[in-house]
């Protein structure tokens, strides 16, 4: 399965479905099943915003407890929409959709980079370690 990895607090907040889309400076093809992979490295200076906290906290994590080295959820990417402007509030994509909100904050949305959008999130039950790679890569489960 294709996997994409991704730093804490970002992986988390993603799969809990706080954004709809993870930013990228690079673009896919690929379409289909992706599982989600946390990396080691937590953006601690990101971790403390009260409003991180706050997000993270709303589904009992904590910015210490975080997972890191795992394989956490599986989705299915469906469309990588290129950013066509960002007005420092509120980015408009390709396919003119406004992106804003939790959705804007929690991304990084310079002209040029992509919204990967993904649906049927699902958080697994039993966290698969594994160590992560650059792009998008494959693990065997």
């Amino acid at each position: 399965m294709k996997v994409l990895s991704m730093i804490q607090p970002w992986a988390s907040l993603f799969v809990l479905r706080e954004n709809q889309y993870e930013t990228r400076s690079w673009k896919t093809n690929y379409r289909g099943p992706m599982a989600i992979h946390t990396s080691l490295k937590i953006d601690k200076a990101v971790c403390k915003h009260i409003a991180i906290q706050k997000l993270l906290g709303k589904h009992g994590y904590t910015t210490e407890k975080l997972p890191t080295g795992k394989i956490i959820a599986v989705c299915e990417l469906v469309n990588c929409i290129k950013v066509t402007e960002n007005n420092q509030t509120w980015a408009v994509l390709e396919d003119e959709r406004i992106v804003e909100g939790n959705d804007f904050i929690l991304g990084d949305f310079r002209v040029g980079g992509y919204a990967w959008e993904v649906k049927e999130m699902k958080l697994l039950d039993e966290w698969i370690p594994a160590k992560g790679k650059l792009g998008l890569w494959e693990h065997p489960f």
